[in-house]
């Protein structure tokens, strides 16, 4: 049964619920992607993380492997940035979000001097060279590009890369020592799962707000990159899965079932940079006042680490790796209480157990 949600403190508790901070309900990586439909990854390391947060007791090198072994993939789709998403959801998401990326990007590609048939060599050249199933790291291909006689200087192997991946020739390979690789989707995908446009709007709609309500319209559009009219479309064809509550003037979706809010626990999290829980909303004043927001994000979009307490930001982080420590750094919006003290320290050698280091706090 459906529980009202009338205040911004409840919307706070289901997000945790729904985003798999509290009670997690998946087991795996695999699941969970699944169940968030995709999450952002542009920051490699934090990302992994995102999903080590969601799974209690599961480690960086576990969340390495399901990305080595491809059961979970990372490429660019939704918006012009990385996602991690589950292999089987890759090519539906690709087809139903690419072409509006694709749209976006049309201004710097003529900036950059980049026309279809540019674009059209650089994707054979990079086939080419991952055929038949190599996983080759970005400077290896890079010089494949350039002894092609391709450009790839004023940020032009970004751009072809990206196009790479939009038009599903490439995603995430395997890991080759710290390194990075890109390999041949169509060998890392077995199995498609085809949906019309429809279909593939409906199914984006349930999966956003079954794991990110309550949420408004524009923030599935924002996250989804999609149109304010697809968007709304999505939300339509959910066969009434969805209802909505009017807040403070703003119009929220969630589904039907959930669990009572007062299951959420009074915990403290060490959140990464990027997490779906802040940047997947339009409105992000529910988790971060107007002042945080300017020492939260930075002028040119960069999202740095929260510590959250209760579903609210009360300050950053940031870490320092060496081979058997990790020290964490906070910055507080505000003086933790003596409690708060004690769930940090509880935040902090959870996410030391995830990187399976020692952790010093600073």
């Amino acid at each position: 049964m459906a529980h009202d949600i009338t205040t911004k403190e409840e919307i706070i508790q289901f997000r945790l619920l729904n985003q798999q901070l509290a009670f997690s309900k998946c087991k795996t990586v695999k699941s969970l992607l699944g169940l968030m439909g995709a999450m952002q990854a542009q920051d490699h390391a934090m990302c992994k993380w995102a999903v080590g947060i969601r799974l209690p007791g599961e480690t960086e090198r576990a969340v390495q492997q399901a990305l080595d072994k491809g059961e979970i993939l990372r490429t660019h789709l939704l918006r012009p940035t990385w996602h991690l998403v589950a292999v089987e959801d890759i090519y539906w998401l690709l087809e139903l979000t690419a072409p509006q990326i694709l749209l976006s990007m049309k201004f710097s590609q003529k900036q950059l001097g980049l026309t279809e048939a540019t674009i059209a060599k650089s994707n054979r050249v990079i086939e080419q060279a991952l055929t038949p199933d190599k996983h080759l790291t970005r400077e290896v291909l890079v010089a494949e590009l350039n002894n092609a006689k391709i450009r790839t200087d004023d940020y032009r192997s970004g751009h072809l890369f990206l196009h790479a991946e939009l038009a599903g020739l490439i995603c995430s390979g395997r890991m080759k020592g710290k390194e990075q690789t890109y390999a041949l989707l169509e060998k890392r995908v077995l199995n498609k799962k085809p949906l019309n446009r429809e279909e593939a709007l409906a199914e984006l709609a349930r999966r956003y707000f079954s794991s990110h309500s309550p949420a408004t319209l524009k923030d599935f559009a924002w996250w989804s990159g999609l149109q304010m009219k697809d968007a709304r479309a999505g939300i339509e064809m959910t066969d009434k899965s969805l209802i909505s509550v009017t807040i403070q003037s703003k119009t929220y979706w969630y589904s039907q079932r959930y669990a009572h809010p007062e299951s959420v626990e009074n915990t403290v999290l060490l959140l990464p940079a990027y997490d779906e829980f802040v940047i997947s909303y339009k409105d992000r004043n529910v988790v971060l006042t107007a002042a945080h927001q300017k020492e939260a994000i930075s002028s040119n979009g960069i999202f740095k680490p929260l510590i959250l307490n209760k579903g609210q930001a009360m300050g950053i982080w940031k870490r320092v790796i060496k081979k058997d420590t990790v020290t964490l750094e906070m910055e507080f919006f505000r003086p933790p209480s003596r409690a708060d003290r004690k769930r940090i320290e509880e935040a902090a050698e959870a996410y030391g157990k995830f990187l399976e280091k020692k952790v010093v706090i600073r």
